[in-house]
């Protein structure tokens, strides 16, 4: 039977642990990722969007009781729901994000909820085009009001739906268009390129797919740019002479930045700032710069380049260099301290120098190192840039260090030799384009001369397409063409700036050779971008637009709701987004006018909480909630009301109190959720970043959170703390179980809580307090933490008394053994005996000593189904034990599990208990042996299931992801 508002699977259970696993792993993904299209920061991983979207939009098996796909499962809905767990563990691994196969049956389950909800069949389950037909007119579109760069339409687009996205800064709008929007404009068509038309003309066939014949384009036009820069200014980029006298290509140079001594001593020498003198660090490879005083030198000293071998004394002293991160710089000459207060006064009025210390040229089999050449000198002097970026650098001292020391204009980030360059490809970008629109025009001429930015389809809007990615080639190119990039010594390569969210002071930089085919190359980055567009293209359209979430009136609702937001009071994007969009508006300012119409990127309505804009902490925080509020409640109004909002929200890792997760951000983020008339029915951690194993405290956050909310009625009641602490402790025992079952770790255990606790604050009007105020977020929270603490408490008492000694030993000893008189006076509280608890194997007498019985001593024939006395104890520690490879794996432990019967339940609660245990008492090791059990135990039960079909007992069948419905 059809419900008014039916259950998604969001809202009760989603496999975390697969999703979390392939969010970490995505980060290690280079070739083809969206993320090489262009630098956005915080950009979420495409498997948890793609898993979010798809059960935000998948109705819960609760939903349809008894009408599943498959007949054996009609009366198991947590059967039906694991299956559909096994159809986002296929669909989350980035291999997956282009397989037909994959992405139609999940495309498929998302259609089946649509056509059940209209009273409609859904198409053939084995007819792609049918399902993506059925998708882009009957589901709702999904709307991402803070879209970045772009993963979520992407994902959305790429699960079939109609995708929108739009954002305030015009380069995360650029993104997002070159990501959604222009990819399926030209999908399937061929390359016009030169070549691409000539191998053509000879009878050669075009098998591309998608946004292939594009992505070639910018492949063969980048290569184009490159060479002929070559032609214009590859005289500035000389070659070195190597010590056998042959000649070698230039990698890099390395300079280094240079201030007056303050010691009269040394006459007013320039003497150099460097944060280590080691190039390399390599085993075998140790190079380094030594400053040698000569008199005759410039300013009495100068870089000679050694190799050798050095002592780990020497090699940390050279690594000092002769300015560190606290206490300033060290005079070379004289050895007189000149303090920061120093640097930047000197930077602020005369400036501050450089001066070449090494060149790095490619060498045979291995970088080679030399030093510093006055010709090489020279000729980077001798650069006249033509053009520079317009506008200063932004007054934020948190992020942007370089105004300190004089360094305040977007131009003095770039040497003169760098400009030039990035120029010249700024202008070759709108040559490029010429050519591509004369082959374009050949290849296919088109009655549609509009442009791109008008809608065009033609070859004019083509050449624009071609000249935005060839464009974004540049922007990402000054990253390593610029003063803040740096030598990785232990690489032996150039690391770019935007290393993270900030532009820091550089001492000593590397200076790219951007015509060398290493990094930072033209042609190397034209051909990375087109590594990402050819993956693209290949389903539905979708739009981007140029607008602020707060101001948004949702032109095409209703929509589905998925959106991460900005946190609270992050990084102010606007201000480091300057840094590309200064190259970009050189690049296509005309090909994306309203884009590129000012000087820089709009800052006043960007929602972070910046103290430095308005007017102090105070004025940013009014700031903030007034425009979270406004966008919240305008996603309220633009939302569907048959599916949930999905809203992100990125954690720091100290936002852990002694009452909890709070924080100002936190709450003041929730508080805007809350009173725009979202009710909070979940929450799911993501964990994004690869770890080996937990952190050392056990209780490190979630990259983000996802919010799982729903509109709340206009007639939701009022009621008294009274009454919400006695439905906190109605209500979140059956919630947390259910987490539990869904595969959330106890690591993970504190931030999943929070989603049934904030349901029952948040579908209330108000909740009074004693004194009749209204309660705030940052209480609920609070109370929420308690009443979890208060139920994980109580378990205790529900397990066998043989599990509760042990529990409190554990506690208290570990495995340590102890006088035999203590296990004595525990097992008399609990109504039990030491000699019952040797005999259950809980326990090892050790003559006057006892002693849990350690994993390693368990023995390996145990069976739950052979112990007459059996224990909630056993349960655990003996299925931890076969978890191990070695004792036979996941097999093993799951023919355990299926011999427990009711006791499985309750082992996954001792798991999430002595989880807990361990980390109050820092055994990290124990910790994640427990929260490792319990993330993994649904997948137990599953197998376990299969075990007991196989062995003839009732039990559901679990079917193949692909299977036929039958």
């Amino acid at each position: 039977m059809t419900t008014a508002v039916r259950k998604k699977l969001i809202e009760v259970s989603i496999p975390l642990e697969a999703i979390n696993a392939a969010s970490a792993r995505e980060k290690s993904i280079r070739h083809g990722h969206p993320s090489t299209l262009h630098l956005w920061w915080a950009r979420r991983p495409l498997a948890a969007c793609r898993a979010v979207l798809f059960a935000q939009l998948v109705d819960d098996p609760s939903a349809w009781p008894g009408r599943y796909p498959f007949p054996e499962i009609a009366n198991d809905e947590d059967a039906e729901r694991r299956r559909l767990h096994r159809v986002i563990e296929a669909l989350v691994p980035w291999e997956a994000s282009n397989d037909e196969a994959i992405l139609n049956a999940a495309r498929w389950e998302i259609a089946r909820s649509v056509a059940w909800g209209l009273g409609e069949e859904p198409p053939p389950r084995s007819d792609g085009k049918a399902i993506l037909d059925y998708l882009q007119t009957k589901a709702p579109p999904v709307y991402d009001p803070f879209s970045g760069g772009g993963s979520i339409p992407l994902e959305a687009q790429r699960l079939g739906l109609r995708a929108y996205g739009s954002d305030l800064n015009p380069v995360a709008v650029l993104i997002g268009k070159a990501l959604v929007e222009i990819p399926p404009k030209f999908a399937g068509l061929p390359p016009v390129n030169p070549a691409a038309q000539a191998e053509l003309k000879r009878g050669g066939r075009w098998q591309g797919k998608g946004a292939q014949g594009l992505a070639d384009d910018v492949r063969y036009y980048g290569r184009w740019m490159r060479d002929e820069a070559e032609k214009r200014i590859g005289h500035l980029y000389p070659k070195a002479e190597l010590p056998d006298g042959s000649e070698a290509t230039v990698i890099a140079w390395l300079w280094a930045r240079t201030v007056r001594s303050p010691d009269p001593a040394a006459k007013g020498a320039m003497v150099p700032l460097v944060s280590s003198f080691m190039l390399s660090t390599k085993e075998g490879k140790k190079t380094w710069v030594e400053p040698v005083i000569d008199p005759a030198a410039s300013n009495g000293w100068q870089f000679e380049v050694r190799t050798g071998a050095l002592s780990k004394v020497d090699e940390a002293k050279l690594k000092e260099g002769t300015i560190g991160r606290s206490g300033g710089g060290t005079c070379i000459l004289t050895g007189s301290s000149m303090p920061f207060s120093y640097i930047r006064e000197q930077g602020q009025t005369v400036g501050l120098g450089v001066r070449l210390m090494a060149v790095v040229a490619e060498g045979q089999r291995s970088r080679v190192y030399l030093s510093p050449s006055d010709e090489h000198v020279r000729v980077a002097e001798s650069s006249k840039p033509a053009w520079e970026p317009e506008g200063e650098l932004p007054n934020n001292p948190r992020d942007f260090k370089t105004p300190n020391y004089g360094m305040k204009t977007f131009a003095s980030l770039f040497t003169p030799r760098q400009l030039v360059a990035l120029t010249t490809f700024s202008d070759l970008v709108a040559e490029a384009r010429e050519k591509a629109l004369t082959c374009a025009l050949d290849a296919g001429p088109s009655d549609d001369a509009r442009a791109l930015h008008e809608g065009g389809i033609g070859g004019e809007a083509y050449a624009d397409a071609v000249a935005t990615y060839l464009a974004f080639a540049v922007s990402k190119s000054s990253t390593r063409s610029c003063t803040l990039s740096i030598w990785e010594t232990g690489m032996g390569r150039l690391a770019g700036a935007m290393g993270r969210q900030a532009l820091p002071m550089q001492w000593s930089y590397a200076e790219t050779n951007p015509l060398a085919g290493a990094g930072g190359d033209i042609a190397g980055t034209a051909i990375s971008v087109a590594e990402n567009l050819q993956n693209l293209g290949r389903v539905g359209p979708g739009q981007l637009k140029n607008l602020a979430a707060q101001k948004n009136s949702f032109a095409n609702t209703p929509v589905v709701i998925s959106t991460d937001p900005p946190y609270y009071d992050n990084i102010g994007y606007a201000d480091l987004s300057d840094f590309f969009y200064v190259w970009l508006k050189k690049s296509i300012g005309a090909t994306w006018p309203q884009l590129f119409r000012r000087l820089t990127t709009p800052k006043d309505e960007e929602l972070v909480a910046t103290p430095y804009r308005h007017g102090g902490k105070d004025g940013a925080e009014t700031f903030f909630m007034t425009g979270m509020l406004e966008a919240l409640a305008a996603m309220r109004g633009a939302a569907t009301e048959g599916e949930p909002l999905a809203i992100y929200y990125a954690f720091k890792q100290a936002e852990v109190g002694s009452d909890g997760i709070t924080s100002a951000g936190w709450a003041s983020f929730l508080q805007a959720v809350v009173s725009s008339g979202l009710i909070v029915d979940g929450t799911w951690p993501l964990r994004t970043e690869a770890t080996n194993a937990l952190k050392a405290a056990m209780n490190a956050l979630a990259s983000s959170i996802v919010l799982v909310c729903r509109k709340r009625p206009a007639d939701a009641p009022v009621i008294a703390r009274a009454d919400f602490m006695r439905l906190l402790k109605r209500e979140l025992p059956d919630a947390i179980d259910a987490i539990r079952r869904a595969g959330v770790g106890p690591v993970d255990m504190q931030q999943s809580v929070i989603g049934p606790g904030m349901g029952v604050f948040s579908r209330h009007a108000k909740v009074l307090e004693d004194d009749d105020s209204a309660m705030t977020v940052k209480t609920a929270l609070a109370l929420v933490n308690r009443v979890w603490e208060e139920i994980e408490n109580e378990l205790d008492a529900a397990f066998d008394a043989e599990t509760q000694v042990a529990l409190a030993w554990y506690g208290s000893y570990g495995f340590d053994a102890r006088p035999s008189g203590e296990l004595i006076t525990l097992t008399t509280a609990k109504n039990t005996s030491d000699r019952a608890l040797f005999q259950s194997g809980v326990f090892e007498n050790l003559s006057g000593r006892a002693a849990l019985v350690g994993r390693d001593k368990l023995p390996a024939d145990w069976s739950p189904a052979a112990d007459k006395h059996l224990t909630v104890w056993e349960c655990v520690q003996h299925t931890a034990a076969r978890l191990n490879a070695e004792n036979g794996g996941t097999e093993a432990a799951a023919r355990l599990v299926a011999q427990m019967g009711a006791k499985s339940a309750d082992a996954l609660k001792l798991a999430d208990r002595l989880f807990h245990v361990a980390t109050n008492k820092g055994w990290s090791a124990e910790a994640l042996v427990y929260n490792e059990l319990a993330e993994v135990w649904p997948k137990l039960e599953d197998a376990a299931s299969a075990i007991a079909v196989g062995a003839g007992q009732a039990a559901p069948a679990q079917r193949g992801l692909f299977e036929g419905v039958a």
